[in-house]
């Protein structure tokens, strides 16, 4: 398997979530078991020097990579989720959508100062989700030692506000 060959599996579905989105569908790589173990493979050699010791992925398809790549990375997966969604105590960040506001939370105990932490999600668009979850660890006391993303759309410029990171994206549009 090739990187063509995980882009070849992506499926553009017009007008999604809403009219003027082509929306990346990333489902017919989840369940392709040699495209999965493909990607894993290929951004765990990137990050396998980083002494990562927690790996934090945002809601949902951002949990699937992150999990299996903390196993395979030998570290603790951290959840970040949506207002509401933690059960515990939580540390919050507000940041700006395109249309809006939202806010991401982080179990307040979920990074310990001076951790060295990898994002990892499926897709890095704007940047904005990113920068947001960034200053979230930061608030917690937490190292970034990189991004990794699946998909990045890179037409949107999303490095421009991570330009100190050091930011990985196996597949680039």
């Amino acid at each position: 398997m090739k990187t063509n060959d995980i882009k070849k599996l992506i499926r553009d579905i017009p007008d999604f979530p809403k009219q003027g989105i082509i929306f990346k569908d990333i489902t017919p790589i989840l369940k392709n078991y040699d495209a999965m173990k493909f990607i894993i493979k290929k951004i765990a050699k990137y990050f396998k020097n980083k002494n990562v010791t927690k790996i934090v992925s945002m809601e949902s398809r951002g949990f699937i990579f992150g999990s299996i790549l903390s196993q395979v990375l030998k570290c603790g997966f951290v959840p970040i989720r949506k207002k509401g969604k933690l059960p515990y105590k939580t540390i919050s960040i507000e940041y700006k959508l395109e249309y809006g506001t939202d806010i991401l939370e982080i179990h307040e105990d979920a990074i310990e100062k001076g951790e060295n932490v990898l994002v990892i999600d499926d897709v890095l668009a704007t940047g904005g989700t990113a920068e947001a979850v960034i200053n979230l660890i930061k608030k917690c006391g937490g190292n970034i030692v990189g991004l990794g993303f699946l998909i990045e759309l890179s037409f949107l410029n999303p490095r421009e506000k991570l330009k100190e990171q050091d930011v990985y994206s196996l597949i680039k549009y």
